[in-house]
């Protein structure tokens, strides 16, 4: 398992479910629909992702050189 960032590549809104699904291992189209799913039952997962997005670090950016 790799750390938890948000990529640069791949992000559809902020890369939080791009970063869950990379972090364990997971397909990242069933980690979105999930969270799509999710959505539509009551309760607090629209606050969660915004925090998430804000807490999980983006990707360092890589040196070419």
């Amino acid at each position: 398992m790799s750390e938890l960032h948000r990529p640069r590549t791949g992000r559809v809104i902020g890369g939080v479910c791009a970063a869950l699904a990379r972090r364990f291992g997971w397909d990242v189209t069933l980690v979105r629909v999930l969270a799509v799913v999710s959505l539509l039952l009551p309760g607090p997962q629209l606050i969660i992702y915004v925090i998430a997005w804000i807490v999980i670090p983006g990707e360092p950016a890589t040196v070419t050189g």
